[in-house]
């Protein structure tokens, strides 16, 4: 008797734990940080919903950048149309070449939520999942289409989508509408705004004035429970061991020290199939001669 109602304990223990722990799992989401980015472009500002708490790292990674006001009076330097609008590493300091922003050291990856329009999310080097420091950019449509190439959610391990835009899409959209876009060394499609009768190559010796600058990024609501009313979209590829490769790309998806078979585990797979196959045939040959 008392070993079966210690068992009916502990299992009754167990479910109310696990409810606990859902319910502070989702009220930990509730709270959120928004911020607003003060552009050249317009008087208003976009706002943008941050998600504290299931991007950490690099949410806290964003705002330490806002903090130092590092974003302050830089400029967009890519916009790729129907793609991305990209900012946060360059400045304009009255001459060309931009100005590298100095990074502080990159942030882990945090690919939770899928790179649909209207989020923002981090950029990074090519073929370095763990590269993200102070570049970002806001997705114009939704980059996640398996069909296509530029799929965000699989390339590189994933890029993390750590926020969503709830004012202001607008003005990011008529960044992306400007005609001019620009290269400058290894910068390309930095959007300029210039005269209808001018080119790029008319803009050897730029103003200010011919940029969209980030004038300001702020913390406009920094403790309020502020995304209720948001959905964000989880992305279809998760990482569950972390190790940056996608379970869908990871022949190990719960080992976060192997991704791929090595040539030992690959040989004993073929001498197993191999052996198989021999007793299949030797077993057919056998029935044959019966």
């Amino acid at each position: 008797m008392f070993t079966q109602i210690t068992k009916k304990n502990i299992k009754s223990l167990c479910a109310l734990a696990g409810i606990a722990t859902l319910s502070l799992g989702l009220a930990n989401t509730a709270n959120s940080t928004i911020v607003e980015i003060k552009t050249s472009l317009s008087d208003e500002s976009i706002e943008v919903n941050l998600f504290d708490k299931t991007t950490p790292a690099t949410v806290a990674n964003f705002l330490s950048y806002i903090k130092n006001e590092h974003y302050n009076n830089s400029v967009v330097h890519r916009v790729s149309p129907n793609f991305v609008v990209q900012a946060g590493g360059y400045q304009f300091t009255g001459a060309w070449p931009l100005t590298a922003l100095a990074p502080n050291a990159a942030v882990v990856n945090e690919p939770i939520y899928s790179n649909v329009k209207g989020t923002i999310a981090m950029a990074k080097k090519g073929n370095d999942v763990n590269s993200a420091t102070n570049q970002w950019f806001f997705n114009l449509k939704d980059n996640n289409d398996t069909s296509e190439s530029n799929n965000l959610d699989r390339q590189n391990g994933g890029f993390t989508v750590f926020g969503q835009v709830i004012k202001g899409f607008d003005i990011i959209e008529k960044i992306a509408l400007i005609q001019n876009l620009c290269t400058n060394g290894a910068l390309q499609g930095i959007p300029m705004i210039i005269e209808s009768n001018e080119t790029c190559t008319d803009m050897d010796v730029p103003g200010t004035e011919n940029f969209v600058v980030i004038e300001r990024v702020a913390v406009k609501d920094p403790s309020n429970v502020t995304d209720s009313d948001l959905n964000p979209l989880l992305s279809k590829y998760p990482d569950s061991d972390g190790d940056g490769v996608k379970d869908i790309d990871d022949a190990f998806p719960s080992d976060p020290n192997k991704t791929v078979p090595d040539a030992e585990d690959s040989g004993g797979s073929m001498t197993w199939f191999t052996l198989v196959m021999l007793g299949i045939f030797a077993s057919r040959k056998r029935f044959l001669k019966a």
